[in-house]
């Protein structure tokens, strides 16, 4: 009689556990995580069930910008939340967020949260990462809409530094590629830029700031060479199939706008002579080279694993895109103004001539655009509202663009030239180029430094181009070709070691050990490690050569299905009429002969 007393007993205990579980008989889904993340994704990935929670162990330390995260040499790793576990099941990726932990709901009820005091400490975990991926993402989809509206400061640049015989069409095509490339990343860019985001090299411990769902990012192409993965290019997410998930669709909306930069850039640099159908084709390949470099140094590509490869620093650092974005447009814009080549009129007897643009304000007001717009793109690349290094990215990035517009003045007032107020907001954007890598990385001082260098610098740039035959009629290859590269190198130089601690997977703990050293964030040179500025003069020379060459061999064979430039003829006349159809300023008589 005892005994069957103690086995009703022992079968009621775990008929609770059952319960309490959440398994509801099914087998739990295990996966091997991937060695990078081994620390934070050792738990079974299990369906959402945030009724069904069962309490975790407390977690090691987590890392700080002062202290590494603590190690614990042979013990088996806590117990973690049930959204924190890898899934290969597309139909567990989070669909709706509800993986996430779990939403607060302040009200009584089987639905509701009930009496705050009867919630576990598993349950108050749950719901404050819930609220930590909510904050996130809703931060980073400000933030793209910033960037967005950046495209509105780049027709007022572009339209207003050329002639108003052209502002209808360099308008148009400012506000068309928009579309035209959002379309070509949705069917094929994402997946080749991000769809093996997931197994990019990462710190031990690390977890996507975005949430659970951009686990499904886990697919490419990355053959072994010389005993080295080198990752090449995605392969999920084409056209978004099998990713829609609020992770991933967050990303995705932020990645795209970033994009539609790049593609905006050659439209300054071959406007008033670029034929409309030939643009319409640029528009839809452009995101081929440019999702392509991408996944090199942003989706764990080969650049992004030099530092675990070769022990290059932490492999390129590229924090918001001085050379993933701009550089990139930069080289893709040489290459067109070089096949296209320059308006008519420009060069008399072989020498050079101003053509100036229609509208200065509009230029400047473009330029204040997108300052305001350059806070999102920089700040916003935390990808984290609760990353609050992000102050530091929006002071950076403010004071390297006014230290550059200050350099870019004083540099022309010095050497005679009159400042020019065109020039002073290609500085202002020049400065903001060569922060956009460096932002998290460097301190204030350091990034007046880079401004006032990117301000001086697109001066000189431009005037260079100019002898070497190259006409860009609003500065497009100096701003973000040559000062995206300068962004690039001065991570190598001025980056601080006090932010991006195990950035790109790389984690040399005889750094942490020496007191006499900063904690092993990414550092230049001035700061003790000279092979990040390897990684980042590799960085930008395979930008510059991969974008140039792209771009040069498109022209060429694009021209051969659709002329690239327009006739002489309606290059005289301007592009509004003949290609458009629309005079930009039907109201006044315009001098044609400019």
């Amino acid at each position: 009689m005892r005994f069957r007393k103690w086995c009703l007993l022992a079968g009621l205990a775990l008929a609770g556990f059952w319960i309490a579980s959440g398994t509801g008989g099914q087998e739990p889904k295990t996966e091997e995580p991937k060695p990078a993340e081994a620390a934070a994704a050792t738990a079974p990935a299990e369906p959402a069930a945030p009724a069904a929670e069962t309490p975790a162990e407390p977690a090691a330390a987590p890392a700080t910008e002062d202290k590494p995260a603590e190690e614990s040499p042979g013990a088996a790793a806590p117990a973690l939340p049930y959204y924190y576990g890898p899934t290969a099941d597309k139909e567990e990726a989070d669909a709706i967020g509800a993986n996430a932990g779990y939403w607060i709901t302040p009200s009584p009820g089987p639905v509701g949260d009930g009496d705050p005091e009867a919630l576990s400490k598993t349950q108050l975990y749950d719901r404050s990462a819930h609220n930590m991926f909510s904050i996130n993402v809703l931060w980073v989809c400000i933030a793209a809409c910033l960037v967005m509206f950046m495209q509105a400061g780049f027709m007022l640049v572009e339209t207003g530094l050329c002639r108003a015989k052209n502002s209808s069409h360099t308008a148009a095509m400012n506000m068309m590629i928009y579309p035209l490339g959002c379309i070509a990343f949705y069917a094929y860019g994402w997946a080749l830029g991000w769809g093996n985001w997931w197994n990019a090299p990462v710190p031990s411990g690390w977890y996507s700031p975005l949430g659970p769902g951009t686990v499904i990012l886990d697919h490419g192409y990355a053959p072994e060479i010389l005993g080295k993965k080198m990752g090449l290019f995605g392969t999920e997410g084409f056209f978004l199939w099998g990713v829609e998930n609020p992770s991933v669709l967050a990303l995705f909306f932020y990645m795209m706008v970033f994009m539609d930069t790049t593609a905006t850039i050659p439209t300054g640099a071959m406007a008033e002579r670029w034929s409309w159908k030939n643009f319409c084709l640029f528009g839809l390949w452009v995101a081929l080279p440019y999702c392509l470099f991408a996944h090199w140094v942003w989706g764990g590509g080969w650049l992004a694993q030099a530092g675990v490869n070769w022990g290059l620093g932490h492999g390129a650092v590229d924090f918001a895109g001085s050379g993933v974005v701009h550089a990139m447009g930069g080289a893709i814009a040489l290459a067109g103004a070089i096949v296209i080549g320059p308006r008519i009129g420009k060069y008399v007897d072989g020498k050079p001539r101003a053509i100036p643009g229609h509208n200065v304000p509009m230029v400047i007001l473009g330029t204040f655009i997108l300052a305001f717009g350059w806070f999102g793109f920089n700040g916003g690349s935390t990808l984290s509202g609760t990353d609050l290094r992000f102050s530091t990215v929006m002071v950076n990035t403010m004071l390297a663009s006014v230290t550059g517009a200050l350099a870019c003045m004083a540099y022309m007032m010095i050497t005679g030239m009159k400042p020019d107020p065109s020039m002073m907001c290609n500085g202002m954007l020049a400065g903001l180029v060569a922060i956009t890598a460096p932002c998290a990385f460097v301190d204030t001082w350091a990034a007046c430094v880079i401004g006032a260098i990117a301000g001086v610098l697109v001066v000189v740039s431009v005037f260079f181009w100019d002898r070497m035959g190259v006409d860009d009629p609003v500065g497009a290859i100096s701003v973000h070709g040559v000062n995206g590269l300068w962004g690039l190198i001065s991570v190598g130089l001025f980056a601080n070691g006090k932010y991006g601690l195990g950035f790109n997977g790389v984690e040399r703990s005889p750094y942490d050990t020496d007191p006499a050293l900063l904690q092993d964030g990414v550092r230049g040179l001035f700061y003790g490690d000279v092979t990040q500025l390897y990684a980042q003069l590799l960085d930008a020379a395979v930008v510059a050569v991969f974008g140039f060459v792209m771009a040069y061999v498109w022209f060429k064979v694009s021209n051969l299905i659709t002329p690239i430039r327009v006739s002489k003829e309606a290059e005289i006349e301007g592009l509004d009429m003949p290609e458009m159809g629309s005079h930009g300023y039907p109201d006044f008589a315009l001098n044609n002969e400019s």
